[in-house]
Protein backbone atom coordinates (compact mmCIF):
# COMPACT_ATOMS: atom_id res chain seq x y z
CA UNK A 1 0.00 0.00 0.00
CA UNK A 2 2.82 2.73 1.12
CA UNK A 3 4.89 1.83 -2.37
CA UNK A 4 1.48 2.13 -4.08
CA UNK A 5 1.12 5.41 -2.71
CA UNK A 6 4.55 6.53 -3.36
CA UNK A 7 4.25 5.83 -6.85
CA UNK A 8 1.29 7.49 -7.12
CA UNK A 9 2.69 10.83 -5.31
CA UNK A 10 5.60 10.77 -7.56
CA UNK A 11 3.72 10.30 -10.94
CA UNK A 12 0.99 13.05 -10.45
CA UNK A 13 2.21 16.45 -11.89
CA UNK A 14 3.10 19.33 -10.04
CA UNK A 15 -0.05 21.60 -9.58
CA UNK A 16 -2.18 18.82 -8.95
CA UNK A 17 0.51 18.12 -5.77
CA UNK A 18 0.75 21.94 -4.62
CA UNK A 19 -3.29 21.37 -4.85
CA UNK A 20 -3.09 18.41 -2.43
CA UNK A 21 -0.93 19.91 -0.27
CA UNK A 22 -2.94 22.94 0.12
CA UNK A 23 -5.94 21.41 1.21
CA UNK A 24 -4.35 18.81 3.65
CA UNK A 25 -2.74 22.15 5.19
CA UNK A 26 -6.44 23.43 5.00
CA UNK A 27 -7.72 20.24 6.26
CA UNK A 28 -5.06 20.49 9.42
CA UNK A 29 -5.54 24.23 10.10
CA UNK A 30 -9.37 24.07 10.13
CA UNK A 31 -9.40 20.41 12.37
CA UNK A 32 -6.87 22.91 14.63
CA UNK A 33 -9.17 25.81 14.48
CA UNK A 34 -12.43 23.88 15.08
CA UNK A 35 -11.13 21.89 18.29
CA UNK A 36 -9.77 24.79 19.43
CA UNK A 37 -12.88 26.40 19.11
CA UNK A 38 -15.11 23.65 20.52
CA UNK A 39 -12.49 23.62 23.75
CA UNK A 40 -12.78 27.54 24.06
CA UNK A 41 -16.73 27.29 23.60
CA UNK A 42 -16.83 24.81 26.30
CA UNK A 43 -15.51 26.66 28.77
CA UNK A 44 -16.01 30.37 28.23
CA UNK A 45 -19.55 29.55 27.60
CA UNK A 46 -20.02 27.50 31.26
CA UNK A 47 -18.43 30.70 32.63
CA UNK A 48 -20.22 33.13 30.76
CA UNK A 49 -23.62 30.92 32.32
CA UNK A 50 -22.28 31.02 35.69
CA UNK A 51 -21.64 34.96 35.73
CA UNK A 52 -24.71 35.82 33.68
CA UNK A 53 -26.73 34.13 36.19
CA UNK A 54 -24.89 35.60 39.31
CA UNK A 55 -25.14 39.03 37.19
CA UNK A 56 -29.08 39.16 36.92
CA UNK A 57 -29.54 38.42 40.59
CA UNK A 58 -27.01 41.29 41.75
CA UNK A 59 -28.69 43.24 39.30
CA UNK A 60 -32.42 42.44 40.54
CA UNK A 61 -30.98 43.19 43.76
CA UNK A 62 -29.45 45.93 43.45
CA UNK A 63 -32.33 47.79 41.92
CA UNK A 64 -34.45 46.69 44.74
CA UNK A 65 -32.24 48.85 47.28
CA UNK A 66 -32.25 51.39 44.54
CA UNK A 67 -36.20 51.70 44.38
CA UNK A 68 -36.30 51.55 48.29
CA UNK A 69 -34.60 54.25 48.75
CA UNK A 70 -36.16 55.98 45.81
CA UNK A 71 -39.82 55.20 47.45
CA UNK A 72 -38.58 56.34 50.84
CA UNK A 73 -37.42 59.61 49.13
CA UNK A 74 -40.46 60.63 47.69
CA UNK A 75 -43.03 59.65 50.22
CA UNK A 76 -41.25 62.09 52.58
CA UNK A 77 -40.61 64.67 49.94
CA UNK A 78 -42.44 64.39 46.49
CA UNK A 79 -41.04 67.02 43.82
CA UNK A 80 -40.69 65.97 40.11
CA UNK A 81 -36.86 65.41 40.68
CA UNK A 82 -37.55 62.55 43.61
CA UNK A 83 -40.60 61.58 41.40
CA UNK A 84 -38.32 60.78 38.34
CA UNK A 85 -35.95 59.06 40.01
CA UNK A 86 -38.61 56.97 41.87
CA UNK A 87 -39.83 55.73 38.33
CA UNK A 88 -36.59 55.33 36.56
CA UNK A 89 -35.67 52.93 39.60
CA UNK A 90 -39.11 51.04 39.50
CA UNK A 91 -38.39 50.57 35.43
CA UNK A 92 -34.89 48.84 36.65
CA UNK A 93 -36.48 46.52 39.20
CA UNK A 94 -38.71 45.11 36.57
CA UNK A 95 -36.61 44.83 34.08
CA UNK A 96 -34.33 43.44 36.43
CA UNK A 97 -37.03 40.90 37.47
CA UNK A 98 -37.73 39.80 34.26
CA UNK A 99 -34.17 39.01 33.11
CA UNK A 100 -34.03 36.50 35.99
CA UNK A 101 -33.45 32.85 34.61
CA UNK A 102 -36.04 31.20 35.01
CA UNK A 103 -35.87 27.68 32.88
CA UNK A 104 -36.45 24.63 35.51
CA UNK A 105 -34.51 22.53 33.51
CA UNK A 106 -31.34 25.21 33.68
CA UNK A 107 -31.83 26.69 37.43
CA UNK A 108 -32.95 23.75 38.68
CA UNK A 109 -35.80 23.05 41.45
CA UNK A 110 -34.68 25.68 44.73
CA UNK A 111 -33.76 28.10 42.52
CA UNK A 112 -36.78 28.07 40.52
CA UNK A 113 -38.95 28.27 43.85
CA UNK A 114 -37.15 31.29 44.94
CA UNK A 115 -37.87 32.91 41.64
CA UNK A 116 -41.14 32.16 41.34
CA UNK A 117 -41.97 33.50 45.04
CA UNK A 118 -40.00 36.71 44.22
CA UNK A 119 -41.94 37.38 40.90
CA UNK A 120 -45.58 36.89 42.70
CA UNK A 121 -44.12 38.59 45.73
CA UNK A 122 -43.39 41.65 43.48
CA UNK A 123 -46.86 41.52 41.72
CA UNK A 124 -48.29 42.13 45.24
CA UNK A 125 -45.70 44.83 46.79
CA UNK A 126 -46.30 46.37 43.20
CA UNK A 127 -49.80 47.26 44.05
CA UNK A 128 -49.71 48.32 47.71
CA UNK A 129 -46.74 50.59 46.47
CA UNK A 130 -48.85 51.70 43.80
CA UNK A 131 -52.19 52.05 46.09
CA UNK A 132 -50.07 54.03 48.84
CA UNK A 133 -49.09 56.65 46.57
CA UNK A 134 -52.24 57.40 45.27
CA UNK A 135 -53.98 57.57 48.76
CA UNK A 136 -54.05 60.58 51.62
CA UNK A 137 -51.50 61.17 53.94
CA UNK A 138 -54.19 62.11 56.52
CA UNK A 139 -55.87 59.11 56.20
CA UNK A 140 -56.54 56.74 58.84
CA UNK A 141 -54.37 53.82 58.34
CA UNK A 142 -52.20 55.23 56.01
CA UNK A 143 -49.11 54.80 58.21
CA UNK A 144 -49.72 51.14 58.40
CA UNK A 145 -49.81 50.59 54.61
CA UNK A 146 -47.18 52.41 54.36
CA UNK A 147 -45.28 50.21 56.99
CA UNK A 148 -46.43 47.40 55.24
CA UNK A 149 -45.14 48.69 51.78
CA UNK A 150 -41.92 48.73 53.70
CA UNK A 151 -41.97 45.18 54.97
CA UNK A 152 -42.11 43.94 51.74
CA UNK A 153 -39.48 45.20 50.19
CA UNK A 154 -37.19 44.42 53.00
CA UNK A 155 -39.12 40.50 52.03
CA UNK A 156 -38.06 40.98 48.69
CA UNK A 157 -34.28 42.18 49.00
CA UNK A 158 -34.40 38.86 51.53
CA UNK A 159 -35.48 36.80 48.86
CA UNK A 160 -33.04 38.30 46.23
CA UNK A 161 -30.06 38.01 48.61
CA UNK A 162 -31.29 34.34 49.05
CA UNK A 163 -31.77 34.08 45.48
CA UNK A 164 -28.26 35.34 44.67
CA UNK A 165 -26.53 33.38 47.39
CA UNK A 166 -27.88 29.82 45.92
CA UNK A 167 -27.02 31.25 42.19
CA UNK A 168 -23.35 31.52 43.52
CA UNK A 169 -23.75 28.43 45.75
CA UNK A 170 -25.07 26.33 41.97
CA UNK A 171 -22.28 27.89 39.84
CA UNK A 172 -19.74 27.27 42.35
CA UNK A 173 -20.70 23.76 42.41
CA UNK A 174 -20.72 23.80 38.53
CA UNK A 175 -17.58 24.91 38.66
CA UNK A 176 -16.14 22.59 40.70
CA UNK A 177 -17.15 19.76 38.72
CA UNK A 178 -15.54 21.05 35.25
CA UNK A 179 -11.97 21.87 37.01
CA UNK A 180 -10.85 18.31 36.53
CA UNK A 181 -11.71 19.05 32.74
CA UNK A 182 -9.89 22.67 32.90
CA UNK A 183 -6.81 21.13 34.17
CA UNK A 184 -6.90 18.69 31.28
CA UNK A 185 -7.37 21.37 28.60
CA UNK A 186 -3.50 22.52 28.03
CA UNK A 187 -2.71 18.71 28.00
CA UNK A 188 -5.03 18.47 25.32
CA UNK A 189 -4.02 21.59 23.44
CA UNK A 190 -1.07 20.34 23.39
CA UNK A 191 -1.37 17.22 21.81
CA UNK A 192 -3.16 18.58 19.45
CA UNK A 193 -0.73 21.06 18.85
CA UNK A 194 1.90 18.39 18.41
CA UNK A 195 0.02 16.45 16.13
CA UNK A 196 -0.78 19.34 14.12
CA UNK A 197 2.70 20.12 14.02
CA UNK A 198 3.83 16.05 13.27
CA UNK A 199 1.33 16.51 10.31
CA UNK A 200 2.65 19.92 8.75
CA UNK A 201 6.34 18.58 8.85
CA UNK A 202 5.19 15.11 7.24
CA UNK A 203 3.27 17.07 4.55
CA UNK A 204 6.32 19.62 4.20
CA UNK A 205 8.90 16.84 3.68
CA UNK A 206 6.92 15.07 1.49
CA UNK A 207 6.40 18.25 -1.03
CA UNK A 208 10.23 19.17 -0.25
CA UNK A 209 11.26 15.34 -1.39
CA UNK A 210 9.10 16.27 -4.67
CA UNK A 211 9.74 20.11 -5.51
CA UNK A 212 12.76 21.34 -2.98
CA UNK A 213 15.59 18.46 -3.48
CA UNK A 214 15.53 18.41 -6.86
CA UNK A 215 15.59 22.44 -7.26
CA UNK A 216 18.74 22.20 -4.55
CA UNK A 217 20.17 19.34 -7.31
CA UNK A 218 20.06 21.58 -10.24
CA UNK A 219 21.20 24.87 -8.31
CA UNK A 220 24.51 23.40 -7.02
CA UNK A 221 24.91 21.69 -11.30
CA UNK A 222 24.79 24.75 -12.52
CA UNK A 223 26.64 26.67 -9.88
CA UNK A 224 29.13 23.94 -10.87
CA UNK A 225 28.55 24.92 -14.96
CA UNK A 226 28.78 28.82 -14.06
CA UNK A 227 32.69 28.40 -13.40
CA UNK A 228 33.19 25.82 -16.10
CA UNK A 229 33.04 22.49 -14.02
CA UNK A 230 31.31 19.95 -16.30
CA UNK A 231 32.22 16.95 -13.75
CA UNK A 232 29.99 14.71 -12.03
CA UNK A 233 27.53 12.11 -13.36
CA UNK A 234 23.95 13.18 -14.29
CA UNK A 235 21.44 14.45 -12.12
CA UNK A 236 18.75 11.78 -11.15
CA UNK A 237 15.35 11.86 -9.01
CA UNK A 238 12.64 9.55 -8.82
CA UNK A 239 9.91 12.05 -10.21
CA UNK A 240 7.96 11.45 -13.36
CA UNK A 241 6.17 14.93 -13.40
CA UNK A 242 7.79 18.24 -14.48
CA UNK A 243 10.38 18.31 -12.20
CA UNK A 244 11.62 14.95 -13.70
CA UNK A 245 11.13 16.67 -17.26
CA UNK A 246 13.21 19.53 -16.64
CA UNK A 247 16.23 17.65 -14.90
CA UNK A 248 16.55 15.22 -17.81
CA UNK A 249 16.10 18.04 -19.92
CA UNK A 250 18.81 19.90 -17.76
CA UNK A 251 21.32 16.71 -18.18
CA UNK A 252 21.30 17.47 -21.55
CA UNK A 253 21.52 20.68 -21.72
CA UNK A 254 24.44 20.26 -19.53
CA UNK A 255 26.20 17.67 -22.69
CA UNK A 256 25.04 20.26 -25.20
CA UNK A 257 26.41 23.12 -23.12
CA UNK A 258 29.93 21.28 -22.94
CA UNK A 259 30.12 20.69 -26.19
CA UNK A 260 29.22 24.06 -27.18
CA UNK A 261 31.80 25.82 -24.79
CA UNK A 262 34.84 23.38 -26.56
CA UNK A 263 33.57 24.70 -29.65
CA UNK A 264 33.83 28.49 -28.33
CA UNK A 265 36.88 28.09 -27.36
CA UNK A 266 38.07 26.97 -30.49
CA UNK A 267 36.34 29.32 -32.68
CA UNK A 268 37.86 32.14 -29.91
CA UNK A 269 41.00 31.43 -30.38
CA UNK A 270 40.60 31.19 -34.26
CA UNK A 271 38.93 34.37 -33.95
CA UNK A 272 42.17 36.04 -31.98
CA UNK A 273 44.13 35.00 -34.60
CA UNK A 274 42.06 36.31 -37.62
CA UNK A 275 41.45 39.80 -35.73
CA UNK A 276 45.35 39.83 -35.48
CA UNK A 277 45.73 39.38 -38.85
CA UNK A 278 43.37 42.13 -40.00
CA UNK A 279 44.19 44.54 -37.83
CA UNK A 280 47.82 43.78 -38.96
CA UNK A 281 46.28 43.93 -42.81
CA UNK A 282 44.74 47.31 -42.39
CA UNK A 283 47.51 48.42 -40.72
CA UNK A 284 49.39 47.47 -43.63
CA UNK A 285 46.51 49.21 -45.95
CA UNK A 286 46.94 52.26 -44.16
CA UNK A 287 50.24 52.76 -44.98
CA UNK A 288 49.69 51.70 -48.10
CA UNK A 289 47.28 54.48 -48.90
CA UNK A 290 49.00 56.93 -47.53
CA UNK A 291 51.96 55.98 -49.76
CA UNK A 292 50.11 56.15 -53.06
CA UNK A 293 48.44 59.56 -51.74
CA UNK A 294 51.94 60.60 -51.21
CA UNK A 295 52.96 59.29 -54.78
CA UNK A 296 50.03 60.46 -56.63
CA UNK A 297 51.00 64.29 -55.27
CA UNK A 298 54.35 63.86 -55.91
CA UNK A 299 53.42 63.21 -59.73
CA UNK A 300 52.40 66.15 -60.39
CA UNK A 301 55.79 68.27 -59.01
CA UNK A 302 57.54 67.06 -62.75
CA UNK A 303 54.62 67.50 -64.37
CA UNK A 304 53.70 71.14 -63.53
CA UNK A 305 57.19 72.40 -62.78
CA UNK A 306 57.90 71.32 -66.96
CA UNK A 307 55.39 73.49 -68.02
CA UNK A 308 56.21 76.22 -65.90
CA UNK A 309 59.79 75.84 -66.64
CA UNK A 310 59.14 76.41 -70.63
CA UNK A 311 56.84 79.47 -70.08
CA UNK A 312 59.08 80.95 -68.51
CA UNK A 313 62.12 80.22 -70.57
CA UNK A 314 59.63 81.44 -73.68
CA UNK A 315 58.92 84.77 -71.52
CA UNK A 316 62.83 85.74 -70.83
CA UNK A 317 63.03 86.15 -74.42
CA UNK A 318 60.48 88.57 -75.17
CA UNK A 319 59.98 90.99 -71.91
CA UNK A 320 62.33 92.73 -69.58
CA UNK A 321 64.33 91.50 -66.35
CA UNK A 322 61.57 93.18 -64.07
CA UNK A 323 58.94 90.49 -65.89
CA UNK A 324 60.77 87.82 -65.38
CA UNK A 325 61.69 88.82 -61.93
CA UNK A 326 57.57 88.65 -61.21
CA UNK A 327 57.26 85.62 -62.62
CA UNK A 328 60.06 83.85 -61.03
CA UNK A 329 58.47 85.05 -58.11
CA UNK A 330 55.17 83.93 -58.71
CA UNK A 331 56.28 80.49 -60.03
CA UNK A 332 58.88 80.31 -56.40
CA UNK A 333 55.23 80.62 -54.47
CA UNK A 334 54.29 77.99 -56.26
CA UNK A 335 57.44 75.90 -55.69
CA UNK A 336 57.45 76.11 -52.08
CA UNK A 337 53.61 75.49 -51.53
CA UNK A 338 53.75 72.71 -53.76
CA UNK A 339 57.08 70.99 -52.29
CA UNK A 340 56.63 71.85 -48.49
CA UNK A 341 53.12 71.57 -48.82
CA UNK A 342 52.56 68.26 -46.58
CA UNK A 343 48.89 68.82 -45.17
CA UNK A 344 46.73 66.87 -46.79
CA UNK A 345 43.80 69.08 -46.01
CA UNK A 346 44.38 72.94 -46.14
CA UNK A 347 42.35 76.07 -46.12
CA UNK A 348 41.00 78.08 -48.94
CA UNK A 349 42.66 80.51 -49.24
CA UNK A 350 45.92 79.29 -49.59
CA UNK A 351 44.72 77.17 -52.38
CA UNK A 352 43.40 80.56 -53.92
CA UNK A 353 47.22 82.35 -53.51
CA UNK A 354 48.24 79.32 -55.62
CA UNK A 355 45.85 79.72 -58.48
CA UNK A 356 46.35 83.55 -58.49
CA UNK A 357 49.91 83.24 -58.66
CA UNK A 358 49.41 80.37 -61.81
CA UNK A 359 47.17 82.62 -63.68
CA UNK A 360 49.73 85.82 -63.41
CA UNK A 361 52.29 83.01 -64.91
CA UNK A 362 49.54 82.42 -67.91
CA UNK A 363 48.49 86.01 -68.57
CA UNK A 364 51.99 86.36 -68.83
CA UNK A 365 51.97 84.09 -71.88
CA UNK A 366 48.47 84.33 -73.67
CA UNK A 367 48.03 87.96 -72.75
CA UNK A 368 44.06 88.79 -73.32
CA UNK A 369 43.71 85.41 -74.21
CA UNK A 370 42.75 84.46 -71.05
CA UNK A 371 40.29 85.59 -69.08
CA UNK A 372 39.73 84.68 -65.03
CA UNK A 373 37.20 84.96 -62.67
CA UNK A 374 35.73 83.56 -59.18
CA UNK A 375 32.70 83.71 -57.01
CA UNK A 376 32.97 82.75 -53.62
CA UNK A 377 30.11 82.53 -51.53
CA UNK A 378 32.47 80.73 -48.28
CA UNK A 379 34.07 81.60 -45.82
CA UNK A 380 37.71 81.42 -47.24
CA UNK A 381 39.67 81.12 -44.10
CA UNK A 382 37.09 78.35 -42.43
CA UNK A 383 36.80 76.18 -45.74
CA UNK A 384 38.93 72.83 -45.57
CA UNK A 385 40.01 71.53 -49.42
CA UNK A 386 42.55 68.93 -50.21
CA UNK A 387 45.89 70.29 -50.63
CA UNK A 388 46.89 70.85 -54.52
CA UNK A 389 43.15 71.32 -55.77
CA UNK A 390 42.54 74.06 -57.48
CA UNK A 391 45.68 74.79 -59.43
CA UNK A 392 45.40 71.28 -61.31
CA UNK A 393 42.25 72.00 -62.16
CA UNK A 394 42.60 75.82 -63.33
CA UNK A 395 45.36 74.61 -65.22
CA UNK A 396 43.43 71.88 -67.24
CA UNK A 397 40.69 74.40 -68.42
CA UNK A 398 43.74 76.35 -69.61
CA UNK A 399 45.61 73.91 -71.44
CA UNK A 400 43.20 71.59 -72.70
CA UNK A 401 39.99 74.26 -72.96
CA UNK A 402 41.18 78.07 -73.66
CA UNK A 403 44.84 77.62 -74.93
CA UNK A 404 43.05 75.27 -77.96
CA UNK A 405 40.66 78.06 -78.94
CA UNK A 406 42.30 80.82 -81.43
CA UNK A 407 40.51 83.82 -79.61
CA UNK A 408 41.30 81.98 -76.42
CA UNK A 409 38.12 82.23 -73.64
CA UNK A 410 37.45 82.75 -70.41
CA UNK A 411 38.24 80.75 -66.85
CA UNK A 412 35.66 81.00 -64.14
CA UNK A 413 35.83 79.49 -60.86
CA UNK A 414 32.68 79.26 -58.29
CA UNK A 415 32.99 77.99 -54.91
CA UNK A 416 29.64 77.51 -52.75
CA UNK A 417 28.33 75.61 -49.97
CA UNK A 418 25.10 73.01 -50.97
CA UNK A 419 23.87 71.72 -47.80
CA UNK A 420 26.61 70.25 -45.67
CA UNK A 421 28.41 70.06 -49.06
CA UNK A 422 31.12 72.50 -50.58
CA UNK A 423 31.00 72.49 -54.25
CA UNK A 424 33.91 73.71 -56.62
CA UNK A 425 33.48 74.46 -59.88
CA UNK A 426 35.72 75.73 -62.28
CA UNK A 427 34.08 76.38 -65.63
CA UNK A 428 36.11 76.88 -69.20
CA UNK A 429 34.81 78.33 -72.37
CA UNK A 430 37.19 76.30 -74.40
CA UNK A 431 37.25 73.57 -77.23
CA UNK A 432 34.71 71.60 -74.88
CA UNK A 433 34.78 67.77 -75.71
CA UNK A 434 32.37 65.24 -77.52
CA UNK A 435 29.63 63.58 -75.32
CA UNK A 436 30.85 60.07 -76.10
CA UNK A 437 34.71 61.49 -74.55
CA UNK A 438 32.59 62.95 -71.51
CA UNK A 439 30.81 60.09 -70.56
CA UNK A 440 33.72 57.90 -70.96
CA UNK A 441 35.77 60.22 -68.40
CA UNK A 442 33.05 60.05 -65.77
CA UNK A 443 32.57 56.06 -65.92
CA UNK A 444 36.25 56.31 -65.31
CA UNK A 445 36.39 58.45 -62.55
CA UNK A 446 33.17 57.22 -61.14
CA UNK A 447 34.66 53.34 -61.55
CA UNK A 448 38.47 54.79 -60.38
CA UNK A 449 40.13 54.00 -63.40
CA UNK A 450 42.28 56.96 -62.99
CA UNK A 451 44.91 55.95 -65.31
CA UNK A 452 42.45 57.07 -68.35
CA UNK A 453 41.79 60.34 -66.64
CA UNK A 454 44.95 61.82 -66.93
CA UNK A 455 47.64 63.07 -64.11
CA UNK A 456 46.00 65.92 -62.79
CA UNK A 457 42.47 65.88 -63.01
CA UNK A 458 43.35 61.62 -61.92
CA UNK A 459 45.17 62.63 -59.47
CA UNK A 460 42.53 65.15 -57.90
CA UNK A 461 39.82 61.98 -57.73
CA UNK A 462 41.58 59.52 -56.58
CA UNK A 463 42.42 61.53 -53.42
CA UNK A 464 38.78 63.12 -53.02
CA UNK A 465 37.67 58.99 -53.47
CA UNK A 466 39.66 58.16 -50.87
CA UNK A 467 39.39 61.03 -48.41
CA UNK A 468 35.74 61.43 -48.58
CA UNK A 469 33.52 58.42 -49.27
CA UNK A 470 30.98 61.06 -50.06
CA UNK A 471 32.68 63.08 -52.04
CA UNK A 472 31.86 63.39 -56.12
CA UNK A 473 33.76 64.55 -59.62
CA UNK A 474 31.50 65.51 -62.18
CA UNK A 475 31.56 66.53 -65.45
CA UNK A 476 29.70 68.56 -67.94
CA UNK A 477 30.32 70.76 -71.26
CA UNK A 478 29.95 70.11 -74.59
CA UNK A 479 31.48 70.61 -78.18
CA UNK A 480 33.12 74.26 -78.64
CA UNK A 481 30.83 75.51 -75.72
CA UNK A 482 33.28 74.42 -72.66
CA UNK A 483 33.72 72.55 -69.78
CA UNK A 484 32.59 72.48 -66.19
CA UNK A 485 34.58 70.17 -63.71
CA UNK A 486 32.79 70.03 -60.49
CA UNK A 487 33.72 68.70 -57.16
CA UNK A 488 31.66 68.00 -54.40
CA UNK A 489 33.37 67.88 -51.11
CA UNK A 490 31.63 66.91 -47.52
CA UNK A 491 32.28 69.55 -44.31
CA UNK A 492 32.21 68.99 -41.48
CA UNK A 493 31.95 65.01 -41.89
CA UNK A 494 34.18 61.89 -41.28
CA UNK A 495 36.93 61.83 -43.43
CA UNK A 496 39.03 58.82 -44.00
Amino acid sequence: MYQYGKELWLGISLKKKLGIYLCLVILVIGVSALFSFLLMDFAVGNFNRILDGNSRCYNFQEAMERESRAFGDYIRNRTPENEKQYQEACKKSEDSLGQLPFDYQEIGSVRYARTWNIRNAYENYCASRDGILKRDTEGEDYITSLYRVYSMQEYLQTYARQLLQLTMVAGDASYQRQVPFFYRMPYLILVLSLAMIGAMVFLTRLLSHAVVDPMEMLADATRKIAVNDFSGGDLAVENRDEMGEMVQAFNRMKHATEGYIHTLVKNHEISDLLHKEAMEKMEMEKRLEAARLDLLKSQINPHFLFNTLNIIACMAKLEDASTTERMITSMSNLFRYNLKTTEQVVALERELKVVQDYMYIQKMRFGNRIRYGSCLKVDEGSVQIPAFTLQPLVENAIVHGVSKKEQGGRVFLRIWEQGSMLVVSVADTGVGMERETRQQLQEAIENKHTSKIGIGLGNICQRIHTMYPEGEVKIYGEKQRGTVIQIRIPQGGKRQ
